[in-house]
Order: structure tokens, then sequence, then C-alpha cells
């Protein structure tokens, strides 16, 4: 079991390994929420095969290499994501992007939680023929995020260890579904589907890539146990090509099922299509093995998300911050799964204001990297006005201030179920663009500013 928290990790202990991050992000990836936007594209983008193509390949490529961008700071400050962006918005700065991630994650935990107990109740259906009822939901709901807390609660020795196991059951069960699908699947009907607006594509990979942009903060998690002369460009690398290996095919995989089963995009269930277009014999396991990755998948989050509360001054330790996260999103879920009216439409709602939420805080902490910034691990920890990255007040104002104004900026084109800025309906509001547009204010107004105070042992950004 992991007992270090927020303190930075000394050389003597990085031993891990560039490789092991690669199934890591395949990990991270491994839910079937993909076969439903896949499906999205077909139905709502009006998208063709080819084009479905093109948005699964750019789609990680843009999401993920910024991940592996913002990871290589775990490399060189061995501290969570979280604890090292004290230093670029000072302590107390800190507080207010990480609260807000802090929230983002429940509702991520709570739609990877929704559809893990949507995935058990499928196949308690295919197997026993139980029918659902509420208290069944509650159950498998609880059953789900327990087993997620009890993970994370282990820490990253035992992530990596089930990442590389849930990669090759989930790649070798995913094989098998494609061939099946690719023996029953009506070519002629997929492949002569006309192809949509190029807008609508631009769209597609701005929805997509906001699930990909939230694990941005998660990045350096990961790397922190790397040593300091692992290659920037590895990294990058494991992460963009552990995310697409599992992307591509699964998001072909739903755009393919929707030619038949339009309602895949739509239903309220995002797993029990499955059941539905293959036999018993390959949807079981094959259901098994995607509840297993979504656990996983929740418990990498969890592990992050106990981080942030400990940077929020949850002085607990990590596990019992990660209980916190537990908590909230069984909570969520229940509510979700027993009220809302459209599952597939609260989720796509939250992922674009999700994106905006995390690409504020990927502006400012970006552009800061890039400056040359080292951490001192010594004032990392520190929270009193005796730390080096106090600033004015606990504050670095300039990233705080740019931090503010591009997630504003970014609120103004974004447009969802609850909620449509003023600028939601122009041509970047309507691809999906909005965390786009956050980004570049985020980090465009911080490279603008004044740096806060002198910054010590800056050196140039190696890859």
């Amino acid at each position: 079991m992991e007992t270090r928290g927020l303190d930075p990790v000394p050389d003597s202990e990085r031993t891990g390994r560039v490789r092991s991050l690669f199934p890591t992000w395949i990990a991270a990836n491994m839910t079937v929420l993909l076969l439903t936007m896949g499906a999205g594209l077909i139905v709502f983008n009006a998208l063709n095969f080819w084009q479905v193509l093109v948005v699964a390949v750019a789609t990680p490529v843009v999401s993920f290499g910024m991940v592996g961008l913002i990871s290589i700071a775990g490399r060189r400050g061995g501290a969570p994501g979280m604890a090292l962006s004290r230093a670029v918005f000072g302590q107390r700065g800190n507080l207010a992007p990480g609260a807000l991630i802090w929230v983002a994650r429940w509702g991520w935990e709570t739609a990877n939680a929704v559809t893990g107990a949507y995935a058990v109740l499928a196949v308690l259906d295919l197997l026993f023929d139980i029918r659902t009822t509420s208290t069944l939901i509650m159950v498998t709901l609880q059953a789900f995020v327990a087993a997620s807390f009890l993970l994370s609660g282990l820490g990253v020795r035992a992530l990596r260890v089930c990442c590389t196991w849930s990669a090759c059951l989930f790649g070798g069960f995913s094989v098998l579904v494609l061939v099946r699908l690719a023996a029953a699947t009506p070519w002629r009907a997929v492949l002569d589907l006309p192809a949509g607006p190029t807008s609508m594509m631009i769209a597609g990979i701005g929805t997509l890539a906001a699930g990909g942009l939230s694990w941005a903060p998660s990045g350096p998690d990961f790397t922190r146990y790397l040593p300091r002369t692992a290659s920037g460009r590895a990294m990058v690398a494991a992460t963009v090509g552990g995310a697409g290996i599992v992307f591509l095919p699964m998001v072909l995989m739903g755009a393919v099922m929707a030619v038949g089963t339009p309602g895949l995009a739509v239903t309220d269930d995002p797993v029990s299509f499955i059941g539905v277009l293959l036999p018993g014999w390959i949807s079981v396991p094959y259901l098994i093995v995607a509840v297993l990755g979504m656990v996983l998948i929740n418990a990498m989050s969890m592990y992050s998300a106990g981080f942030t509360a400990q940077t929020l001054g949850f002085r607990v330790p990590r596990a019992w911050a990660v209980g916190i996260n537990a908590a909230i999103s069984l909570l969520l879920g229940s509510l979700l799964m027993m009220v809302a009216s459209s599952f597939i439409d609260s989720f796509v709602s939250f992922l674009n204001l999700l994106a905006v939420t995390f690409s504020a805080w990927i502006g400012v902490f970006g552009v800061d990297q890039l400056r040359g910034r080292t951490y001192d691990p010594v004032a990392l920890m520190d929270t009193t006005p005796t730390s080096a990255y106090w600033y004015a007040g606990g504050f670095a104002w300039p990233a705080v201030a740019a931090w503010a104004a591009g997630l504003a900026v970014g609120l103004l084109f974004t447009g969802v179920e609850w909620f449509t800025g003023p600028l939601a309906t122009t041509w970047i509001g309507r691809s999906g663009l909005g965390w786009a547009v956050t980004i570049v204010v985020s980090g465009g107004l911080y490279a603008a500013l004044p740096r806060p105070g002198a910054r010590r042992g800056a050196a140039p950004l190696h890859f």
C-alpha cells in the first residue's frame, strides 16, 4: 500500500519505467462510453465511416498529447500535479483551480460509476435473466464504487499491475468483438453513408477530446516515480499511443454498430446494446472485462482526486482523501441513475463543461512549464508565508488572473443542457471548441503577464 502523499518522491525511489505509461493510458480509456460516443458521430453528427476514422485518430493525438506534455512536470518535480500547481498559482491561489478541478472529478467519477453499474446490470440480465430494480441499481452502484475505492486506496503499484493485466484482457476480447462485427456488418451500408459537414467532424473532435483533457492534471501523478533522466518524448509517445490504441477501435466499433442500431447513441443504458448485437459467449465475458476496466478508470481518477483533496487542506491520509470522493460519486451516481432523463445528454453536457474547467488550468500550467519551471520540494509542502511559493499574500496573481479570464471566455462559447453562453451559437461554440479558446486565452495571457517574483533554478524544458 502506497503511503506517500503530496510530498515529492526522492531520487532514490524513482525506479519507474516510461513503458509503464503505455498500459496506464490504455486502462484509462477502457470504457464502453467510447462506443456510445462513436455511435453519436454517425447519428448526431451525420459523419460517414472515413470521417469517423479521422476523428478517432485526431482526438487522442490532440487531447492525450497535452496530457503527455503536462506529465513531464511529474518527472521534473516528483510530486502530484495539483501539488506542483502550487508553484504556479501560489499556495492560496492554487485553491481556486484545485477546488474546481476536484468538483469536476466528481462528475467524471460519477459518469464512470453509472456506466459500470449499467454494465453489471447487463451481465446479470444476460447470465441470470435478473431484471433491473431500484434496489438492484443501488447495490450494483455501491459495489462498483467500493471496488474503485479499495483499488485506489492501495496506490500506484497496485494500479500499475492492474493496468497491465486489464490492458491485455480488454485488448484480447476487443479483438474477438471486432472480428465478430467485421463478419456480421453490412459493409456496403456502412461505406455508402454520405459524408457530413466538415464542421461536424471538427465538432466531433472537440467533444471527444474533452474526456482526454480531463486527465491532464493527473498526468504528473503517474510520472512522479520516473527518474529525472526519463525521455520526455518517450513519455508523450507512450501516453498518446496507449490512449490511441483503445480509442481508435472503440470509436469505430460504436460507429459501425450505430448503422444497424442507431438507438445506441441515445440509450439511457449505454451498454445494453452489446448483448443484443453480440452472441452471449462474447458479450458476457466482454462486459465483465469492461466492468473491470471501468473500475480501474474510476480508481485512477479517485487516486488523483485524493491528492487534489489534500492540496485543498484536507489533513487526512491519501486513502481517506480518496474515500471522500468515493462517497460523493456514490451520491451523485444514485441521483443520475434514478432521476436523470437521458444519460447520454447529461454525459455530453458534462464533458463540454469539464473540458473548459480543465483547459483553463492546462493553459497556465503548460505555459509555465515551457518557461522552464523547476520545483522546490520544500516550498511545495510549506503552506505558510515563509514558502517560496507564497508570492503576494499566497497568490501568484498573473497565473490566477489568466486562469480566471480563460475560464470566463471559454464558458461564453459553451452550450450545454443546463447552461448556454452568449457565444455558444458561433462556429466555435457549435464545434465544441470552447476548451481550445480557453487554453489559448489563459495560456496567452499568462505568457504576456510578468512573472510573479524571482523563479529560482529555472531551466529550459528538455525532451
